[in-house]
């Protein structure tokens, strides 16, 4: 059906992920889809391989053009990558900074915390004393609280 041998029905079912199924004589079988599969691999296959053997064989235009291509490409990969480094470059005083800024923020938010507890502590310090008369005032021996 394929127009092959054995070996090459081998490599074609190894290429389309096909399994090989055996009839009850032990004669391989495949279904009518999986032969259109191996077809399909096989017609790949016959194209692939010329280009490959063509390309040993190249004429000096192509050589030069092949060429020509790579260097444009080196070139561009160069100038893409100075442009990046260019711009890192600067990225790296931002990040400085952007941890600077980070850094102080957290030390002002601790300053926070504790000037609230510096203030709780006044108010309740504050609220411990009972006026009396006249401005005067006693300090109360019990907690706000009680």
């Amino acid at each position: 059906i394929l127009n092959t041998d054995n070996k090459e029905i081998v490599e074609l079912c190894k290429r389309a992920s096909i399994m090989p199924r055996k009839n009850s004589k032990g004669h391989t079988y495949f279904s009518y889809d999986e032969v259109k599969n191996l077809r399909k691999v096989q017609a790949q296959q016959k194209v692939t391989n010329p280009v490959i053997t063509a390309g040993a064989k190249q004429p000096t235009a192509i050589q030069n053009i092949l060429t020509s291509l790579k260097e444009m490409e080196n070139s561009l990969s160069d100038r893409i990558a100075k442009v990046i480094d260019e711009k890192l470059e600067g990225m790296d005083e931002v990040v400085v900074e952007l941890i600077r800024c980070k850094t102080d923020n957290e030390t002002l938010r601790q300053k926070i915390v504790d000037l609230n507890k510096e203030l709780y502590q006044l108010k309740n310090e504050l609220n411990s004393y009972k006026p009396v008369a006249m401005g005067f005032y006693v300090k109360k021996n019990g907690h706000v609280w009680e």
